[in-house]
């Protein structure tokens, strides 16, 4: 039985019964006929996908979509994806989130990645903006079995600096767990308010953060992105076992998700063994 994600955040926000859009995704990926296809696919609510896009070849790029373009104040976003053996997939969206403020109540976001052995899947989506007063709860759980193969990311953008605003009232409550062959891993819970937006023990005032993962990962990638990172400061990674972690802070989201798309082109053909091919959606 798998758990609740959400239940599973550090939501002490006294959070009450969600009261907007209820939505659920579920995507399973499956090889067959020599290319990986969508083979499951069940929604309900403001979530679906657009057709799936193959610029090259075999691998399955498939970009999520949320009609009403943004979050609000008692939504609930459900999005379980599945990449059965043998399948490659890169999930991606066209456009940034959005988590509009809040009148008080909590807007979720909970998303379970399940990859099996001998498949690959990248979890890539463009960033989320959190705007000023927004009170958000996220919660992602990574599955992964011996022999899966991962990059993933997440990017969280703060405000509107072009419209002056900062992220002086609201929360966020992240919370990743990584499982590898069934047992936990890894647990990253992290809560983001306006003291620890502006601290320096926090994001120092940076509007937009982010977290990269990759698994398989040797040593050798660890030296290839720190020496794409070089002395730049705000960008860090570190190898624990044979997944890679790689962090970074900006004052721009822009700059940010370019860091990563670099960070991910640098990892890509070793840990997936593919060269990089960015979806079409990242040049728009």
């Amino acid at each position: 039985m798998k758990p609740d994600t959400l239940q599973d955040a550090p939501f002490h926000l006294n959070s009450q019964p969600a009261q907007g859009w209820q939505a659920r995704l579920e995507l399973g990926f499956a090889h067959r006929h020599g290319k990986t296809v969508l083979a499951e696919r069940r929604h309900s609510g403001p979530l679906t996908v657009q057709r799936p896009f193959y610029p090259e070849g075999e691998v399955c790029h498939l970009y999520i979509l949320h009609p009403p373009g943004g979050v609000v104040a008692g939504d609930c976003l459900a999005i379980s994806v599945a990449a059965a053996s043998g399948s490659a997939a890169l999930v991606t969206t066209p456009a940034a989130g959005k988590f509009y403020r809040s009148d008080g109540e909590l807007a979720r976001q909970q998303v379970v990645l399940t990859v099996a052995a001998g498949a690959a899947l990248e979890w890539l989506p463009q960033e989320t903006i959190v705007y000023e007063g927004a009170r958000v709860a996220t919660g992602v759980r990574l599955e992964l079995a011996a022999g899966a193969r991962f990059i993933g990311w997440e990017i969280l953008a703060f405000g509107r600096p072009a419209a002056n605003e900062g992220f002086n009232l609201g929360e966020v409550a992240m919370n990743w767990q990584i499982f590898r062959a069934g047992q936990l891993f890894y647990r990253e819970r992290l809560l983001i308010d306006a003291q620890a937006f502006a601290a320096q023990w926090g994001l120092q005032g940076q509007s937009a953060c982010g977290t990269l993962f990759a698994y398989p990962a040797t040593a050798q990638q660890l030296a290839a992105v720190l020496a794409l990172i070089g002395e730049t400061a705000g960008q860090g990674v570190t190898l624990i076992d044979d997944v890679l972690i790689c962090r970074a802070l900006d004052n721009r989201a822009d700059r940010l998700r370019d860091f990563f798309q670099q960070v991910w082109r640098v990892l890509r053909p070793a840990v997936l063994g593919r060269e990089a091919c960015a979806p079409r959606i990242w040049a728009t």
